[in-house]
């Protein structure tokens, strides 16, 4: 069973998010959990949350994506930009309990010249204030390009900040196919060694989404721009060895590609048309 969704809407609830996964064929989703460029955060009804979650249930969908919005940057200069990514994120936290046991990505941030092991201390600090026991989401540090001063641009980088998180058993990676093959990942040529490199450094036991997105820049640009699958320079090959690979099948797969929902259907019938 292949496990692939896309990025939805969360604009009309959490059962319509539901419904609209199921009418494109796919057996999960992912979804913001509020502004992606803002702050604010829709409030959430109680009786849709526990809607979706029966119907999750009734449709054996596998673990959800939530992503939390770009405006993110735990890692900042800026003491108050730092400040709304702690609020932020634990608010989020707390209100991804409505639908308890799925996942939360956010991209760890842009140190802004401060330097990586100074990003990467700031990031393990709110996470080790925010991530509780009790909580039943697991977070998710999304595998970034390398543009700019981004942390997260390498495995070596993912692997320091879940070193320095105290309950590590909370913590996971998203792999995004666009972000590590801009970042100098050979997954389209070297696809094993790429997956080993990742187990030798963080673990594949972490390993626990992956957005699967063409690129449209060539490799290693150091971009982030994401392509249709099979029209770019990752190319359609490369995505079915993804998808078939052995180390990777039970992820959930979410499209971050740019379309609507008739493309995202088209896309979805031809991953699970490719499947092995």
């Amino acid at each position: 069973m292949l496990n692939i969704g896309a990025h939805l809407s969360s604009s009309k609830g959490f059962l319509n998010m539901g419904e609209t996964a199921v009418s494109i064929g796919a057996n999960t989703f992912q979804f913001f959990t509020r502004n992606p460029r803002g702050s604010r955060a829709k409030e959430i009804d109680p009786e849709d949350a526990a809607a979706l979650v029966r119907f999750l249930e009734e449709h054996e969908f596998a673990t959800l994506v939530a992503h939390a919005p770009y405006t993110l940057n735990p890692c900042s200069a800026k003491a108050e930009t730092r400040e709304f990514a702690h609020l932020t994120m634990k608010d989020d936290l707390q209100r991804m309990e409505y639908v308890p046991g799925n996942y939360y990505n956010f991209h760890p941030g842009s140190h802004v010249g401060q330097g990586s092991a100074e990003g990467i201390r700031l990031i393990t600090e709110m996470l080790n204030d925010i991530i509780t026991e009790e909580q039943t989401t697991t977070v998710l540090l999304e595998t970034m390009s390398g543009k700019g001063t981004e942390v997260g641009r390498s495995f070596e980088e993912l692997h320091e900040i879940i070193a320095g998180v105290n309950l590590t058993d909370k913590i996971g990676v998203c792999l995004d196919t666009c972000h590590v093959y801009d970042a100098g990942y050979d997954i389209v040529n070297h696809l094993d060694e790429v997956l080993e490199e990742f187990d030798r450094i963080v673990g594949l036991d972490r390993l626990r989404a992956i957005h699967l997105n063409d690129s449209k820049n060539p490799f290693e640009s150091h971009k982030d721009r994401h392509e249709k699958i099979g029209e770019g320079s990752i190319g359609l090959e490369a995505m079915v060895r993804i998808i078939n690979h052995p180390k990777l099948r039970g992820l959930p797969f979410c499209l971050e590609t740019p379309n609507e929902l008739p493309g995202y259907k088209k896309e979805i019938e031809l991953l699970r048309g490719s499947v092995a």
